[in-house]
């Protein structure tokens, strides 16, 4: 492993509920979450830093960001977060002070460098609307941004999808105005990697003929009904988070997004003997 590399953890959709409370009656958040944190703590190389991207909290309140930063207060690594439909811009300037925001008001974007790379937190939420839109400020400052540096590898997040992903409930509110996001990334090739939440499964695709990714969460996911059979549900699968590493090289390098899950699993194993032959 390259000294150089950079590991950047991408956790999405906590939906943290008050103390006690279960996402829809079923699902302990929460608990997701403190398994989610040690597994982060636990792996190794340690991550650079970590992306929470949207959905921080659920209804939301005060008290599920005061939760939520309780649960958060064990991470042993940086983090930053992006509010995702389910989060209130307002209380997440409050619960996260300190935070690099863009601007004094309104969206919460922020520039973050970490060693060779610009991470750029885009915030598509809309006011009590489950859709995504990037509006004309976070546009432009996106596409300035993206202008100030010629050689530095930049990774994209946010937490509505620019494509479909063929679950209907889910798809009629990703990112409405995703047109107007592909010349910009499109006009600038230091873009390596769009990474995305809010459908609680892994997907990837190419947006503006670079890789896209969405999130996997750490408690359940969307139902993966490609058939319109049913109406919106979900099912509670294996939990996982992303870990999207850089390397550098040629250009702007390569950038590498595995998928790991967050439990404890039998092994490791090893595939040769002591005599060196496969076992």
């Amino acid at each position: 492993m390259s000294p150089m590399s950079v590991h950047i953890a991408q956790i999405s959709d906590l939906h943290i509920k008050p103390p006690g409370a279960l996402a829809y009656g079923k699902v302990d958040t929460a608990k997701a979450l403190e398994r989610c944190v040690a597994a982060l703590n636990e792996f190794r190389p340690a991550p650079d830093f970590v992306v929470v991207s949207g959905d921080l909290a659920d209804t939301p309140t005060a008290e599920e960001y005061q939760y939520l930063n309780r649960l958060l207060a064990p991470l042993k690594l940086p983090f930053a977060g992006i509010p995702g439909n389910h989060d209130s811009r307002e209380l997440m300037r409050a619960a996260f002070p300190s935070a690099s925001y863009a601007f004094v008001s309104g969206p919460l974007n922020q520039r973050i460098e970490v060693a060779g790379l610009d991470l750029l937190l885009l915030d598509s939420s809309v006011h009590r609307k489950p859709h995504g839109e990037l509006d004309g400020s976070t546009l432009h400052w996106l596409d300035g941004t993206l202008a100030s540096s010629l050689d530095r590898p930049a990774l994209l997040f946010m937490h509505h999808p620019p494509f479909k992903a063929g679950i209907w409930h889910m798809d009629r509110q990703n990112l409405l105005n995703a047109s107007e996001l592909a010349p910009i990334v499109r006009r600038h090739p230091r873009v390596q990697l769009i990474a995305t939440g809010h459908v609680h499964r892994a997907a990837l695709t190419t947006f503006a003929g670079v890789p896209t990714t969405i999130c996997p969460a750490p408690n359940h996911a969307v139902d993966l009904d490609l058939a319109e059979l049913r109406e919106p549900t979900f099912k509670v699968e294996p939990p996982a988070f992303h870990l999207h590493s850089w390397f550098p090289g040629e250009g702007f390098g390569t950038v590498v997004t595995h998928q790991v899950p967050i439990g404890t699993f039998d092994g490791p194993h090893p595939f040769f003997g002591p005599d060196g032959k496969l076992l």
